[in-house]
């Protein structure tokens, strides 16, 4: 098992607890939980796959990501109470899926041949697809959308990625750390309330 694949899996079972928290905050039956922790987990990089041509899409060649969908789910269901605090879980859950994603993403960029900004949108959008699906099924603004700072870490992770994949010569580091940078990120802009200024229109009808 290479730091890619485990990394990949960690990334889904992440995204997978994070959908079905919101899921269950939204007081869906379990199908409903269930399919919004699938959505989230695999959305991100079913759209990378097939945006890079790589058919079938990971999630139907390896089974694996579909039992740790599964487990994730049940295991989220199961401990929910414990989980009573669900906004600040969910959080931890969401951040810890965009930085293994945007990684996982940005590198598949990079073999593929492309160009580093096109590299750094597929590491991006790998990381917030899922969470933005997960949104709008749930009926909410997607997190991407509003004040906070949550792409912008995405970006930075995946800048990052690429300047020390040309210094460093451990793969496995440099995954590590790049996917440790957007969830510090994300931390420290959610702890010192950094964000992005809204805008707003005073025009009337």
């Amino acid at each position: 098992m290479t730091a890619f694949y485990l990394l990949d899996i960690i990334g889904t079972i992440a995204f997978a607890m994070s959908g079905a928290l919101v899921a269950m905050n939204k007081r869906m039956d379990p199908f409903g939980v269930f399919i919004i922790a699938f959505v989230t987990a695999v959305g991100g990089g079913t759209m990378r796959d097939i945006l890079t041509g790589r058919l079938p899409v990971i999630w139907m060649q390896d089974i694996n990501y579909i039992y740790a969908i599964i487990g994730a789910t049940i295991i989220t269901i199961i401990f929910r109470k414990k989980l009573r605090f669900w906004s600040k879980t969910f959080f931890l859950f969401d951040t810890i899926g965009i930085g293994v994603f945007t990684i996982m993403g940005t590198e598949i960029g990079v073999k593929a041949g492309f160009h580093p900004m096109i590299s750094i949108a597929l590491g991006t959008m790998t990381a917030c697809f899922g969470g933005v699906t997960r949104d709008i099924l749930c009926n909410d603004i997607p997190i991407i959308f509003r004040k906070e700072i949550y792409a912008i870490a995405c970006i930075i992770g995946a800048i990052t990625f690429l300047i020390l994949q040309n210094l460093v010569s451990n793969v496995n580091l440099v995954y590590i750390e790049t996917t440790l940078i957007v969830i510090i990120v994300r931390l420290l802009a959610v702890y010192f309330k950094f964000s992005l200024p809204a805008f707003y229109s005073n025009t009337t009808s």
